[in-house]
């Protein structure tokens, strides 16, 4: 896997400011998207949205001059997928007109294939598949994509910069690696979200009151994380510095390391429940 891109944001490619962005599907992540490129400066009017239940946020955009459940460009720039995998097949081939050869496709939709979309798109048409995070709609998630073969530098391109609008990039060398992508950042907020329930739990169990011990865990988490992305220093080396011999820390690390309890067979096991789960709904 290549390196994480910089989350530094980008200015929006022209081309989809000139030819367009269709945005198939606006449900959580869509919107997130939708709002972050139009403040990165993707015009209102350069933008084309399907959606069968269009929010009241999206008709207020519609009066700004988006067009919602409207005829699509003949070639837009850009054409994302934003639907459940369950509505793939009704809702796909209301697409296959909006694109053409300098027109890219780019999925975000978990658990489907490139090869689902080539088959409907056509096998010439150039597809990117990616996998954001739900913290994307704070402008911290990260996103990993990989293209088909026809995809080109400058597509590939315009969809990092796409994407950098909601945080970090990282481009895979095969979509094979997508399965672990899903089990690991995809479904990994969830993961997290259970960890602050816990600790906040685990903190009330100790004599702490509900609400104190609930923003005890969320800011430790939140700002953990924040250290861990910023400091030079590896997680290990950082987890280290916390610790005091025989201290506190030390008495729960003894049982959060514990070999065949504690975290790094739990959470090996339940990333790879996540991946098999993907590769289940993929075959």
């Amino acid at each position: 896997m290549a390196a994480p891109k910089s989350d530094k944001k980008a200015m929006i490619p022209d081309n989809i400011s000139q030819k367009g962005l269709v945005l198939l599907g606006c449900g959580k992540m869509g919107s997130a998207m939708l709002e972050w490129w139009l403040k990165g400066g993707v015009p209102a009017s350069s933008v084309w949205v399907l959606d069968p239940k269009p929010s009241e946020w999206l008709q207020n955009l519609a009066r700004r001059g988006l067009h919602l459940n409207q005829a699509l460009p003949v070639a837009a720039a850009v054409v994302v997928i934003a639907v459940k995998p369950q509505m793939m097949a009704e809702a796909l081939p209301k697409i296959v007109k909006a694109g053409d050869s300098s027109t890219v496709y780019l999925s975000i939709a978990a658990g489907t294939p490139i090869a689902k979309f080539e088959s409907v798109l056509g096998a010439d048409t150039a597809i990117i598949r990616a996998m954001p995070n739900t913290p994307a709609a704070i402008g911290k998630g990260i996103t990993a994509l990989v293209g088909n073969a026809n995809t080109n530098p400058e597509m590939m391109q315009s969809c990092e910069i796409l994407l950098a609008a909601v945080g970090q990039t990282v481009l895979l060398n095969s979509e094979d690696q997508m399965d672990a992508v899903t089990a690991l950042s995809g479904s990994g907020p969830a993961y997290v979200f259970h960890l602050v329930e816990t600790m906040a739990a685990a903190g009330v169990a100790q004599g702490l009151p509900v609400g104190m011990a609930m923003r005890l865990a969320k800011a430790t988490v939140a700002g953990a994380g924040l250290l861990a992305e910023q400091s030079s220093l590896s997680p290990a080396q950082l987890r280290v510095n916390v610790t005091s011999p025989a201290g506190t820390t030390a008495a729960a690390l003894e049982v959060l390391m514990d070999p065949k309890s504690g975290f790094p067979d739990l959470v090996t096991k339940a990333v790879k429940a996540a991946a098999d789960r993907s590769r289940s709904l993929r075959d």
